[in-house]
């Protein structure tokens, strides 16, 4: 029988440990009780809280793309101007929390999840419409019309940063990817 109140810190340390454990193995062929070894417990426990390895995908899944929206409210609390809005998605996207090794492979793992698992497409879906709304929100007082495909400019950059740095590993330098981006939008306007 669980511990009454240790739900909710049980179920954290299940999804951190699936994005450490799906990070670690670069695939999501992990199974539930490697996921619980991670977080300290027994894969009946981790049974108990999420019922499939895929609901708890799924959570993994919500838990970064929270962490990655959580950082982007952050910093568009702060951006008083649209570019400097603009520039604050950048920043959040390009954040190195979001380069971690773990992350990065969780990522692309999720992205390959999201073609089969129909929840973890829906979750997807709700990122890049969040991404695109949030980008076109800033760039429509500069770009007007154009703020639409400007945005899936600036949305295609920060992915196609995101799959070079996987394939390279190397650390990327989020300064010169801004400096790209802000270069890009400097000649689309």
């Amino acid at each position: 029988m669980p511990k009454v109140g240790m739900e909710a810190p049980r179920r954290a340390a299940l999804v951190q440990a699936t994005v450490a454990e799906v990070g670690a193995a670069g695939s999501l062929d992990v199974s539930v009780a490697q996921i619980a070894r991670r977080a300290g417990m027994s894969s009946a426990l981790a049974h108990h809280y999420f019922g499939s390895k895929q609901r708890i995908f799924s959570a993994a899944m919500r838990y970064i793309l929270t962490a990655y929206g959580n950082s982007v409210r952050a910093r568009l609390a702060v951006a008083a101007t649209p570019r400097e809005r603009v520039e604050a998605i950048v920043a959040a996207s390009l954040d190195a929390e979001q380069f971690a090794a773990q992350t990065v492979s969780a990522w692309l793992q999720f992205y390959v999840y999201a073609q089969t698992e129909p929840e973890a497409a829906r979750l997807l879906s709700i990122y890049i419409r969040r991404l695109r709304s949030n980008l076109v929100h800033a760039l429509k007082p500069d770009f007007g019309d154009a703020a639409h495909d400007t945005a899936e400019g600036v949305a295609a950059l920060i992915d196609g940063f995101y799959i070079r740095h996987a394939l390279r590993g190397a650390t990327p330098d989020a300064r010169q990817m801004q400096r790209i981006i802000a270069s890009y939008l400097d000649g689309a306007a």
